[in-house]
């Protein structure tokens, strides 16, 4: 697997900003690490800052529009046919729908901060149909950040980018409980919008 995985990352380095794109959007390798692996080809100069926030929000896009699409037009009976091909098991869109019909499509923003649901979330967004533009919206204002954080950490990594989960630990449980808390402001908001 290793071997794979390495192979996998020789061929985004040569691809530069496409790959990180391809990486994101394929995601046959966690996302963290990926922008983790570009953030090292920054630090070795191969690639620049703006460039590769770019593709992580290009490549991340277009993988949640694929879930978007599918969920719009393919269903819960699709989604548990296939899923598993795409690595989206049935309790993964269990827990994303309770979450989307519990919190509304505020949640499409602060579900990208927090595993399981992160991915699974555009699902039921669009088997609810959500607006396209709000969706779209709602997960660049996501992305960017996510993008920026692991590009940042796998670049102060350098060559040890392998061991972002271990250094992004103290970064993401921040942004689970901010995650949370914007959660939180929201449903507030839209209850007093409702009385």
């Amino acid at each position: 697997m290793s071997h794979f995985i390495q192979s996998v990352f020789t061929l985004l380095s040569h691809l530069g900003y496409m790959g990180i794109a391809l990486g994101l959007m394929v995601e046959v390798i966690p996302s963290e690490i990926v922008l983790a692996y570009g953030g090292f080809l920054i630090s070795k100069g191969e690639i620049a800052w703006v460039g590769a926030v770019i593709a992580g929000t290009i490549g991340g896009i277009i993988a949640q529009w694929f879930l978007y699409w599918l969920g719009r037009y393919g269903g819960r009976p699709i989604l548990d046919k296939y899923g598993k091909y795409i690595l989206i098991q049935p309790h993964h869109i269990d827990v994303a729908q309770q979450w989307f019909s519990r919190y509304g499509a505020g949640v499409i923003f602060t579900a990208r901060f927090i595993p399981v649901v992160r991915h699974a979330i555009s699902i039921p967004a669009g088997i609810a149909k959500m607006s396209f533009s709000k969706f779209t919206l709602y997960t660049i204002c996501a992305i960017i950040p996510w993008s920026i954080l692991f590009l940042y950490l796998g670049y102060t990594l350098g060559s040890n980018y392998e061991m972002i989960n271990q250094a992004a630990q103290p970064y993401v449980r921040p942004a689970i409980v901010v995650a949370v808390i914007l959660t939180i402001v929201y449903l507030l908001f839209k209850w007093k919008k409702k009385k």
